[in-house]
């Protein structure tokens, strides 16, 4: 970073709006290119979990929290997918150009670590977003589900693509082989978002299991889909909304301090 951009003279204004919507586009070009892989991969996987599911468990199941088994597994099928897909795209493209040695290509234009943050952030946002929007139409179509409160859960979305890119990007960042990838994603994401009342509610649980779940910040993001969705949930909302709102402010300043000291980016 130059010293005219640390005094805030750039020749682009404060804000580098074309390079942020530069880099979020290219983000999105990214996965869009491999969307029978990126998109129609998930949603087939979602299906496969409802429909498993349902043959295996809902008819003998009954009714969780008032509902049917169906409609109460949706919104947790949904936010885990929602997440998974945020947290892989910002940390695949990250992790890919370190290991090619390209990363360089994207520190070097004029753009402050917040701008890089912003770019990667809305990149991975946009692809939990489609992927999360194309399950509930997709529900909604074919098992005649429908929304109870829409705005909940695109918040929520929202929140939770947010919260899992930017984890995304401090696992790249922190990881130097695509093993040590691997491993977050197998023993730290993809236990946190199973274990999140994603197939089962809360009540279900002993004691000890259920204060452990309201650590999880995943557990609220499923919840607060459940609630858009359902009208129902195991905590408040709100209180959902103002962890998962507390935890995304708090990943974002680590991703853009990582991106203004070059923490395992530069050489």
């Amino acid at each position: 970073m130059t010293d005219q951009t640390r005094m805030g003279t750039r020749r682009f204004g404060r804000i580098n709006w074309l390079g942020v919507a530069t880099l979020a586009e290219r983000e999105m070009r990214r996965f869009l290119a491999v969307w029978t892989q990126t998109v129609a991969g998930p949603l087939v996987t979602a299906g496969l979990f409802i429909l498993i599911f349902n043959l295996a468990i809902g008819p003998r199941r009954g009714e969780v929290m008032g509902v049917p088994f169906i409609e109460f597994l949706i919104p947790g099928i949904l936010m885990m997918t929602v997440i998974q897909n945020a947290f892989a795209n910002t940390s695949s493209s990250i992790m890919v150009a370190k290991v090619q040695g390209n990363i360089v290509d994207t520190l070097m234009p004029p753009l402050s670590a917040a701008e890089l943050v912003a770019g990667y952030i809305i990149g991975g946002i946009g692809r939990g977003l489609l992927v999360g929007l194309a399950i509930v139409a997709a529900t909604m179509l074919l098992l005649g589900t429908s929304v109870a409160h829409p705005l909940w859960v695109l918040v929520f979305i929202l929140l939770g693509a947010a919260v899992l890119s930017g984890l995304g990007i401090i696992a790249a960042i922190y990881a130097n082989k695509f093993d040590q990838m691997a491993a977050i994603t197998n023993f730290v994401i993809t236990p946190l978002s199973f274990l999140s009342g994603t197939f089962y509610s809360l009540e279900a649980l002993p004691p000890l299991m259920q204060t452990l779940s309201h650590i999880n910040p995943m557990f609220y993001m499923i919840d607060g889909v459940r609630y858009g969705m359902l009208g129902t949930s195991d905590s408040s909302p709100w209180l959902g909304l103002a962890v998962c709102a507390a935890s995304a402010v708090a990943i974002l300043l680590v991703c853009w301090a990582f991106f203004r000291s070059g923490y395992r980016l530069k050489p």
